[in-house]
């Protein structure tokens, strides 16, 4: 395994100085609001210097459970009508919101030449498996059904999200795949996770340094998706991908879910799906919501974008 980018390594190496000088407790024995505001905290601090010349507008669509809240990035300038990213943030279906991944919006808004609407899907515990999942779904049928009420070409749609937003992408991206009314463009996936195994070398070994083991388990406790018969959701990767959108399939060298990011991308590809795989080996988990920390965050961010605006741009 590559060594882990220079800056990232300075950056863990103060975190862990930190973190020994005031210990918290562990992760499960904290409340998820708390949890929440830490993280919240932590990634707006690391993500100052996103573009500005991104207009932005916060409303809400209906969804199977009540009100989605979302966030609809219009860069200044795009014309009308322009191609659209239904965007899912990261955070293990448990923390993340619109404000942990606003710069990163931007950036895919700006860069990619496109509009993004960022969702605000129910999180668990509060709203366990799949409720979630179902706003998900919700917002992306909404965007194709008013794609002229906000700018969009609706043959330019595409999904996207980061680890478990890249989950909600891909589910998304299956449920809709033999939808005649709906037709995705493209499916956009951040260090995703596909699978519900630990059966992965990653998932095994790599316990960190941003996503660790302990972390995932707890995300897994709050989701409360064991034996939901549903939870076949959760693994893309098992399900019949035959006629999915083109995709991207992004992976981090340093983070548990890259073997089954680049599983995915095979699989997407043994079932006729145009898929591509990019590993960024000295990145870890979350790395495109922690874009001050690195240069070459920056610098994967505009490689994504590019690949998004040739998509739906």
């Amino acid at each position: 395994m590559s060594e882990i980018d220079p800056h990232f390594r300075s950056h863990l190496e103060a975190q862990a100085k930190a973190a020994a000088e005031t210990p918290l407790p562990p992760i499960d024995e904290l409340p998820p609001e708390m949890v929440r505001a830490g993280y919240r905290a932590q990634r707006q601090s690391q993500d100052q210097n996103a573009p500005r010349d991104v207009d932005i507008r916060d409303f809400a669509l209906p969804g199977p459970h009540g009100e989605i809240p979302v966030r609809l990035y219009e860069p200044q300038g795009l014309g009308k009508p322009s191609g659209l990213l239904v965007y899912f943030h990261g955070g293990g279906w448990v923390i993340g919101d619109l404000e942990t991944h606003d710069g990163h919006c931007r950036r895919m808004a700006r860069w990619g030449s496109c509009r993004v609407m960022a969702v605000d899907y129910r999180l668990a515990p509060e709203h366990p498996f799949p409720k979630g999942h179902d706003d998900a779904l919700a917002a992306a049928r909404w965007a194709f059904d008013h794609a002229g009420e906000i700018g969009v070409d609706r043959t330019r749609i595409a999904v996207g999200g980061d680890s478990a937003g890249g989950n909600l992408a891909a589910t998304v991206a299956i449920d809709l795949k033999d939808d005649p009314d709906r037709h995705l463009a493209f499916q956009l996936l951040l260090y995703p996770a596909t699978s519900s195994e630990w059966t992965t070398p990653s998932r095994r070994t790599l316990d960190g340094p941003i996503l660790s083991f302990q972390a995932m388990r707890w995300f897994e406790k709050m989701l409360a998706a064991a034996g939901h018969p549903e939870a076949h959701r959760l693994s893309p990767i098992d399900r019949e991908l035959r006629g999915a959108a083109p995709a991207l399939i992004v992976t981090a060298g340093h983070d548990c879910l890259k073997d089954e990011g680049y599983a995915y991308a095979e699989r997407l590809k043994q079932a006729g799906v145009e898929a591509r795989h990019v590993e960024y080996p000295h990145l870890p988990h979350d790395f495109y919501i922690m874009a001050d920390v690195s240069p070459a965050v920056v610098e994967a961010a505009k490689q994504t974008a590019a690949a998004l605006k040739t998509a739906i741009g």
